[in-house]
C-alpha cells in the first residue's frame, strides 16, 4: 500500500524483537511485517495494555502487538461486560499506550456500536482512533458481514486485523461466553469467515475460543497470520489480557489462561506492609522525611510556641 513508507525486507525483524540485547536499538514494528508473519515456528507475541505502565510492562517484555482491547471494561473501568465501553474510551486509553511506547504495533479495538451503525460512522470512528489515539491499526469482531466496513477502513487507508470465533461484543447473540465451530456446520462457518476476511484485507486475524485442530484448519486455509487466545497452539501468534497473564484479575479466569506472574497477590501483601508500617508509625521514617535548616526550625518553634 503507498501510504506505508518504503523499506527494506526484514522477514526476520518481528521474530528478533523478543531476543535482541538490551543494548540493541528495537525498531517499532510494521503492519507489513506483521502481514507477512506467517509462521507458527515463531509465533507472534501480542498482549493488552490500556495505560502508561502496561503499555512500558509490554513493550520491556518484548512484545511484537499491543492491543488496547475494549476488555478494558472489565479490566480497568470495572463493567460487567465489553458492551459499555466507549469511543472515547478507546481513544484515551489508546492515546496513553502510544505516548509509552515505540516499538510494537499498537492495534486499537473498534467498541460495541462503533461500526454497527453503517460504514460512514465505522469510518469516522476508526479515524479518531488512528488520528487521536495514533494507534497503528484497528480490530473489528465479526465474520463476513463485516467485510463492507472493512473494506471502507481500508479505502480510508485504516489497517484492520479481525477477530471470529467466541467474539465478546456478540455475547448477548451467543448465549454467553462459548467455545465456538465445535460442530461441523459452525465449523465450516468460521473457515468461510475467515477466508472472507482474509480476501477482504485484514493483515491478522484473532481467533478466540476455537478447537485447537479448527484453528489449525483456519490458519492452513488463509495466507495472513492467525492469533489465538483459547485456540490452541497451532496459530501464528497468541495473545492474552495483561491482568489474566499477571494475575492482576480476580474475575472469572477461563481454562485457556495460564498466570506467568501473581502481581494481584504481591500488590495486596505490599498495601498490607504499607498500611502496618504507616499505623505502627515506622513510615515515614526520618530518611524518608524533609528537615529544615537548624536556625529556621528554631525560629518556627519559638514563633508558634511564643
Amino acid at each position: 500500500m503507498s501510504s506505508y513508507p518504503a523499506e527494506e525486507p526484514r522477514s526476520d525483524a518481528v521474530q528478533a524483537h523478543g531476543t535482541e540485547s538490551a543494548n540493541t536499538p528495537r525498531k517499532p514494528v510494521t503492519v507489513p511485517e506483521i502481514a507477512a508473519h506467517k509462521d507458527s515456528a515463531n509465533p507472534l507475541v501480542m498482549v493488552t495494555a490500556y495505560d502508561a505502565s502496561s503499555a512500558r510492562a509490554a513493550e520491556a517484555g518484548g512484545a511484537e502487538i499491543i492491543l488496547v482491547g475494549d476488555s478494558l471494561g472489565m479490566v480497568v473501568l470495572g463493567y460487567d461486560s465489553t458492551l459499555e465501553v466507549t469511543v472515547d474510551d478507546m481513544v484515551r486509553h489508546t492515546a496513553a499506550v502510544t505516548r509509552s511506547c515505540s516499538v510494537p504495533l499498537v492495534v486499537a479495538d473498534m467498541p460495541y456500536m462503533s461500526y454497527h451503525t453503517g460504514v460512514s460512522d465505522a469510518v469516522r470512528n476508526a479515524g479518531r482512533l488512528v488520528v487521536e489515539g495514533k494507534a497503528k491499526a484497528v480490530k473489528v469482531e465479526g465474520g463476513r458481514k463485516r467485510v463492507p466496513v472493512i473494506e471502507a477502513m481500508l479505502d480510508a487507508e485504516i489497517p484492520v486485523m479481525g477477530h471470529i470465533g467466541l467474539t465478546p461484543q456478540s455475547v448477548n447473540a451467543l448465549g454467553g461466553y462459548k467455545v465456538q465451530g465445535k460442530a461441523l456446520d459452525a465449523a465450516q462457518e468460521l473457515v468461510d469467515d475467515a477466508k472472507a476476511l482474509a480476501s477482504a484485507g485484514v493483515f491478522a486475524l484473532v481467533l478466540e475460543c476455537v478447537p485447537a485442530p479448527l484453528a489449525r484448519l483456519v490458519t492452513e486455509a488463509i495466507d495472513v497470520p492467525t492469533i489465538g487466545i483459547g485456540a490452541g497452539p497451532f496459530c501464528d501468534g497468541q495473545v492474552l489480557v495483561y491482568h489474566d497473564l499477571l494475575g492482576l484479575f480476580e474475575g472469572h479466569r477461563p481454562k485457556f489462561v495460564r498466570r506467568f506472574a501473581d502481581l494481584g497477590s504481591a500488590a495486596a501483601e505490599g498495601i498490607r506492609a504499607y498500611a502496618s508500617a504507616v499505623r505502627s508509625r515506622e513510615f515515614p521514617s526520618d530518611t524518608e522525611s524533609y528537615t529544615l535548616p537548624e536556625d529556621v526550625a528554631g525560629a518556627l518553634e519559638a514563633r508558634f510556641k511564643g
